[in-house]
């Protein structure tokens, strides 16, 4: 035992040699600190005990970054990094959330930081907590970042509508029309696609070459020149299906919940992660959402009715600060 007391005293000031801090070093002095926690992990490793291993491992997380993902900080090792854009940058969690018209939260869920909520795998998690529930609406609306022809198609499969907007515009078919009954693009000059061919996730929509050839916006046609065709993509098929109208009213609807959030942040501290660990911010956010559905509740139960009609929402979350982002279901 006393000889196991002066290694690991022989560790600690070899290892861990005394200074103040390391905020303002120079790269020199970085680069010495990781070669050293380098060094340490290779005596360290699988020598000690089960606490000593996993705070090994984490450490080889931060000075192997080329192997795993370097962690936020050691004390909450769940917690990522994460963003919506190069100034919009967090660490932390974020909540993921569904919400219907009348603004009452049905589902949640936590990620991490640097998941992506709009990924089929949690998109498709909440639709089906919503089954489990009984609860359906008769559309979902949400931002860009749910645009996949998967997402579509679950939300299709649910005898719901999708109003969606594309990642991308295809600026390759905004001047054509596309005949929903007959399932045919109609170009700029009347005529109509005579057959499309599976292609790349997607199909080509072609157009005979005979009235092509003697167009006379031939020149200023985005058709392919050879060919006379048009790709069209699952998910951009199954976008321009839906009603341009329909999917404006409901974008319109969307912009509420934002209202939602700003009150999560202001008044109930939703700005910041107040616990360590993924299950404790998972609590925090769950009971957050229970107080402000039951105030809604009691303000719902007054003489005017709602509207029940399902929603989908999600949000960053950080240790430090907490933006939401949006998406609804209605």
């Amino acid at each position: 035992i006393k000889k196991e007391k002066k290694k690991d005293k022989t560790f600690l000031e070899e290892y861990s040699p005394k200074q103040e801090s390391l905020q303002g070093a120079s790269k020199e002095d970085l680069a010495k600190e990781l070669n050293l926690s380098k060094e340490l992990i290779e005596k360290v490793k699988g020598k000690y005990s089960a606490r000593v291993e996993k705070l090994t491992d984490l450490l080889e997380k931060v000075a192997h970054p080329e192997r795993k993902r370097k962690l936020v900080s050691f004390v909450d090792p769940d917690a990522r990094f994460g963003g919506k854009g190069k100034d919009k940058r967090f660490a932390g969690y974020k909540a993921h959330i569904v919400e219907d018209e009348s603004q009452i939260i049905t589902s949640c869920e936590t990620l991490l930081g640097n998941e992506n909520e709009g990924g089929e795998a949690h998109f498709e998690a909440l639709l089906k907590k919503e089954d489990r529930k009984g609860l359906k609406g008769e559309a979902v609306v949400g931002d860009a970042l749910y645009d996949s022809f998967s997402n579509r198609v679950n939300i299709e499969k649910r005898g719901m509508k999708h109003h969606i907007p594309e990642k991308r515009n295809n600026k390759k078919v905004n001047e054509f029309i596309y005949n929903r009954r007959e399932d045919q693009l109609i170009c700029p000059e009347g005529y109509s696609s005579i057959g499309k061919t599976p292609y790349e996730n997607g199909y080509l929509y072609y157009f005979s070459p005979y009235f092509c050839r003697d167009c006379e916006r031939k020149k200023k046609c985005r058709l392919n020149k050879d060919r006379a065709r048009i790709y069209l993509s699952n998910s951009h098929l199954l976008f321009i299906k839906t009603h341009p109208e329909e999917n404006k009213k409901a974008l319109g609807k969307r912009k509420r919940i934002e209202a939602k959030f700003g009150e999560a942040k202001k008044h109930y501290q939703m700005a910041r992660a107040k616990y360590r660990g993924r299950w404790r911010v998972a609590i925090q956010v769950f009971m957050t959402f229970i107080v402000m559905n039951l105030k809604r509740v009691v303000k719902l139960l007054k003489p005017k009715k709602a509207v029940a009609k399902l929603g989908f929402s999600s949000g960053k979350m950080s240790q430090r600060t907490i933006d939401f982002p949006k998406i609804r279901k209605i």
